[in-house]
């Protein structure tokens, strides 16, 4: 066997032996699925979130958003970002006899556990300015993002009424 022929059988030996190699390396780890866990938190976050609105603490209310979180409510414009959710929630919490309930009827995460979405039904009650009680009620969707620490917070926020 000539010389030339030898050394490109042992070229084609070893870049096939370094592919057979890198092939055989194992693939990583697919994430543990979290989903059953992250939905629990978010139920749980959701439930301490109206118990503070509950409280009429903007602060701490609008804690519960991203930074950068969005609010679409009918028959208003977009609400972006921390310092016109506050404005908004002023306005909210400060109505007269305001009493909000909600109740979640799914919550939903996906499967990269980095974001989750719940679907519900609210129920506002307030008193208007001769002290008649009104109750709106309606549905929500609420976009959920898994922050860097773990915890979870509200990056889309939309609702309507039901009438």
């Amino acid at each position: 066997m000539s010389r030339a022929r030898a050394l490109s059988l042992m070229i084609a030996a070893v870049f096939t032996a370094c592919f057979a190699a890198a092939c055989a390396q194992p693939q990583p780890a697919a994430p543990p699925d979290t989903r059953a866990a992250d939905e629990a938190a978010v139920r749980a976050t959701d439930a301490e979130w109206s118990k503070t609105a509950a409280t009429k603490d903007v602060e701490k209310t609008i804690s519960y958003y991203t930074d950068d979180a969005i609010l679409l409510a009918p028959g208003a414009p977009p609400v972006v970002g921390r310092d016109e959710l506050r404005k908004a929630w002023q306005r909210m919490l400060a109505a007269p006899g305001l009493h909000l309930t909600t109740a979640p009827i799914s919550v939903e995460v996906a499967r990269s556990g980095e974001l989750a979405w719940e679907v519900g039904s609210f129920q506002v009650k307030t008193l208007d300015h001769a002290g008649k009680a009104s109750t709106q009620s309606g549905k929500f969707v609420l976009v959920w993002k898994k922050q860097g620490d773990g915890s979870w917070k509200v990056a889309a926020d939309t609702n309507g009424n039901d009438r």
